[in-house]
């Protein structure tokens, strides 16, 4: 359990009045909730938008303002809020929203749902699963005919990929958006699972303000993009809006839908046209919002909870770390998987050679050749893997997605026995 302010040791949810909170609560932070604590528009808690701002100053080394970030239930709720406010509701020439591929199924579905366009980009699996521009302009100008293209979705860390984009490469990324005016939607809910020696997250808000003019004053108005409210239309604009979650990182608060997002250099007119939609719905959890402030303001040191905090984060982290070597490691010493390292996020993505004779197999069963896999792999060992092409993947290619969350025991376990399956299912469609 998050309590507020101090990391619990498991089962000890009767000192959730310990000295660390009872200082918070002294210091008037965390006191009872009343009406005068929260966001006078959307009813955010507002210790909760301070205290990220705070983080994200620290994070970054620049400013970040409160009225600028946005509390959600959990980051899919602001990726789905934004997502909406793109929409130029055109059914003939929609808005065309980019991708990665592979990606998590939030973004194709809500696309669907919304009625958008789905501009797909391949991510480059021989390099780690970096973007490259070349791709990115391939992706935006086939669609051009069929859509308004306006936003780019990039997921950093990566899921199911697992990369963790250079400095650079996200430079690059934004000097595309802005030659493209494109709002770039930068999901860095895992930007706490880094675990590669050397590597580092960036945030892409980072970036921006390193890049300097005029990348840092990407102000927003694109004159062709348009979403409405009631009868009225107004102009937003291809800013940044980056989303962070309590869900993932090391505490994995998933339960308490904790999350948020920051619109950078968000122009002031659209500022209210945000608010006035964000404020036709319900706000989002208050407890959530509290575990979320928590997750980001831990205890520093000199406080008494410290030491606790410290000892079971860094257990955590560097058991994640020891994980997503071993799982890397097994994978890649396995016949016909070929595998990249596991730099960030908490999944394994292995790819794998299917038979050409399980393939057409798998298509007269109208079967995707790795469902068919997945499925025969969960029949035989109990191994449950979701196939890459719940993700879509390169054509050509097969992929499965696995969690390296469980203890290390039962992750040597399962490769072992995803091993023998797969030596046994090579030689059975051979």
């Amino acid at each position: 359990m998050q309590a507020i302010k101090c990391r619990l040791p498991i089962n000890s949810s009767r000192l959730v009045t310990t000295a660390g909170v009872i200082i918070r609560r002294e210091h008037k932070e965390y006191s009872s909730l009343t009406i005068e604590k929260l966001n006078p528009l959307v009813k955010e808690v507002e210790y909760a938008v301070r205290d990220i701002a705070n983080y994200i100053q620290q994070r970054d080394g620049y400013p970040s303002d409160p009225n600028n970030i946005y509390l959600c239930n959990g980051a899919s709720d602001g990726i789905k809020t934004i997502i909406k406010l793109l929409m130029n509701h055109n059914p003939k020439k929609p808005s065309g929203i980019m991708i990665p591929v592979p990606h998590i199924p939030l973004y194709s579905a809500t696309l669907s749902e919304y009625g958008a366009h789905q501009i797909d980009y391949y991510l480059d699996e021989d390099n780690n699963w970096a973007l490259n521009i070349d791709e990115l302009e391939r992706g935006l100008n086939e669609s051009k005919d069929r859509s308004a293209p306006c936003g780019i979705v990039i997921i950093n860390p990566g899921n199911p990929t697992g990369q963790v984009l250079s400095s650079e490469n996200i430079k690059n990324v934004i000097r595309f958006a802005h030659k493209h005016q494109l709002f770039i939607l930068a999901d860095e809910v895992y930007q706490e699972n880094v675990y590669l020696p050397g590597s580092k997250f960036f945030s892409f808000k980072q970036a921006l303000m390193d890049l300097g003019a005029p990348y840092n004053h990407m102000e927003m108005g694109i004159e062709y993009l348009i979403f409405c409210f009631s009868i009225s239309i107004f102009v937003f604009s291809y800013l940044p809006a980056s989303f962070h979650s309590a869900s993932k990182g090391w505490h994995g608060e998933c339960g308490s839908r904790g999350g948020y997002y920051e619109l950078i250099n968000v122009d002031k007119d659209v500022k209210v046209q945000v608010n006035k939609f964000i404020s036709a719905y319900l706000c989002s959890t208050t407890w959530g919002q509290a575990v979320m402030a928590a997750i980001i303001n831990p205890p520093k040191e000199g406080e008494p909870s410290y030491e606790l905090y410290k000892q079971e984060r860094l257990t955590v982290v560097n058991r994640l770390k020891e994980k997503a070597d071993l799982v890397s490691r097994l994978f890649n010493s396995v016949e016909d998987v070929r595998y990249s390292a596991i730099i960030g996020a908490m999944y394994a993505f292995p790819r794998i050679e299917i038979p050409k004779k399980a393939i057409e197999y798998a298509k007269s069963k109208n079967m995707a050749p790795d469902a068919f896999y997945c499925f025969r792999l969960l029949e035989k060992t109990g191994i449950c893997v979701v196939p890459g092409s719940a993700f879509k993947q390169r054509p050509g290619t097969h992929h499965l997605r696995t969690t390296i969350l469980p203890p290390v025991d039962q992750m040597k376990d399962m490769v072992e026995r995803f091993r023998t399956f797969h030596v046994s299912f090579l030689r059975e469609w051979k």
